[in-house]
């Protein structure tokens, strides 16, 4: 018998061809759920980049309050030569009460680290271990004198108007890549300065809105996704409970026509629902080490809070979620007593902080994650009072380390007081531009209709600074 004649087309034979097809196009079915992140008609189905993205994801470390950069990673050996002494220049007229135009040195010592060889304090030794993966901005400057502005300004990118959040922009454009998750995580976000502004949607469609857990103030080790794990009914009843609710939903959104909010609310459902798999996994951080409980400094008292945030963040980043912030408490912002709050703060993230690095690296993850570090600001190299410094939104030091970032590199600088950003310098617009390019995304085309006019991120605004790139 010829093996290549086909087989008479038997009733057995029909019902086990039929039966494999089936087969086939429910493993298709299941593959492209698995390669979209999500059902193609869904709002959070994961979308093509623009270009070739060098990152996968990013981690933002918001040191809310604004830390100080002439006390980290911005040397100015000028200060310790006039402490004491009036300034040469002028200051900015909008300075707090009880600002002076006195120079201030800082207490802490600065010397080279690593092969780059650059320069920072003994303020953070665990993560100047990793200077060699840091890649320094230290001539960022933005609008706003005070937190409120300032802190809008770097979570939307406006400092007066209501607008959507960086994270909520990038879960927009580029989907989510996990169905199961959120695409985008804010971990303790501040009450203050803001609030839910700083991880809202404002009029983009309200399922690219952050998911919160807990908030600034909560401890982490006490919050989660609320109502993520139901114990009073089973899997199977509440898909019955959920097809009944869905049923009226979409009935009253055809009702409405177009209305993002009744959209989001339908989306919201079916991604809490499917969240009930996963997210209670990730939570759960009983199943990691001693060892690397202690790389994030858990099984201390003064780390343990932010270390458990950075720990979390490294789960959910190898778990597909697209944007993770992890929030200090506004702690940041000494106008007095500048060296114990600066040393109480930095002492409470900076071993969670080289943890995480040291994590990602071990595990592949600093290859396509990009690690974001920095506050609404910087702080004065002139005093206030006797022990303190104002805000400084004129020139600061933000870092990134990871993917798509030149390694051991310094950008840009400040005047030589470290007041004023000179050379280089990088707006808070020109980081956004930057960071959604390294995400595959084209800030000028990342757009969303509104109101007669198209917006974007960086509005009318923003360079890439390109001269970071690796």
């Amino acid at each position: 018998m010829n093996p290549l004649q086909e087989t008479p087309l038997s009733r057995r034979n029909l019902l086990k061809r039929a039966g494999c097809g089936f087969g086939y196009l429910a493993l298709a079915d299941l593959l492209s759920q698995r390669s979209f992140g999500a059902a193609a008609t869904s709002p959070l189905a994961e979308k093509a980049p623009h270009h070739p993205p060098r990152a996968k994801r990013i981690i933002f470390l918001f040191m809310h309050g604004g830390p100080s950069q002439v006390d980290s990673f911005d040397y100015k050996p000028l200060l310790e030569k006039e402490h004491g002494k009036n300034a040469s220049f002028k200051q900015v007229e909008l300075a707090s009460v009880g600002a002076t135009s006195k120079v201030m040195k800082s207490p802490w010592t600065f010397k080279r680290h690593g092969e780059s060889g650059i320069w920072a304090s003994d303020l953070f030794p665990h993560t100047v271990k990793h200077i060699d993966d840091l890649c320094l901005i230290n001539s960022m400057h933005t609008e706003g004198q005070s937190h409120g502005q300032a802190v809008l300004n770097l979570h939307t990118g406006s400092d007066i108007f209501t607008r959507p959040s960086v994270g909520s922009w990038i879960t927009y454009g580029l989907g989510t890549e996990n169905q199961d998750l959120p695409g985008f995580i804010t971990i303790s976000p501040p009450t203050s300065h803001g609030g839910v502004q700083n991880y809202g949607t404002a009029f983009l469609p309200a399922a690219y809105q952050g998911t919160a857990i807990g908030s600034a103030g909560t401890p982490v080790a006490q919050a989660g996704i609320r109502n993520v794990v139901n114990k009073a009914l089973s899997r199977a009843q509440q898909r019955k409970q959920l097809d009944l609710i869905q049923s009226l939903n979409r009935s009253h959104a055809e009702r409405a026509k177009e209305d993002s909010r009744l959209d989001a609310v339908i989306e919201s459902y079916e991604l809490a629902f499917r969240m009930q798999t996963t997210a209670p996994d990730v939570l759960d951080m009983s199943g990691e080490s001693k060892e690397t409980l202690a790389l994030y400094g858990i099984d201390q008292k003064e780390t343990a809070e932010y270390g458990r945030q950075c720990l979390l963040a490294r789960r959910f980043a190898e778990s597909g979620v697209r944007y993770i912030q992890v929030s200090t408490k506004m702690v940041w912002d000494q106008h007095g007593n500048l060296e114990s709050g600066h040393r109480k703060n930095a002492l409470s993230v900076d071993k969670p902080i080289g943890g995480l690095l040291e994590d990602l690296k071990r595990r592949g993850l600093l290859d396509d994650t990009l690690v974001l570090w920095g506050g609404e600001f910087g702080r004065t190299p002139l005093a206030q009072g006797s022990n303190g410094r104002d805000h400084c939104p004129q020139g600061f030091t933000m870092w990134l380390a990871g993917a798509g970032v030149k390694k051991g590199h310094v950008h840009g600088k400040t005047d030589e007081y470290g007041y004023y950003a000179i050379e280089d310098k990088v707006h808070m617009h020109d980081l956004h531009a930057t960071l959604l390019w390294l995400l595959g995304l084209d800030h000028e085309r990342l757009t969303y209709r509104h109101a007669g006019r198209d917006f974007r991120l960086t509005d009318v605004h923003g360079r890439i600074v390109n001269e970071i790139f690796a």
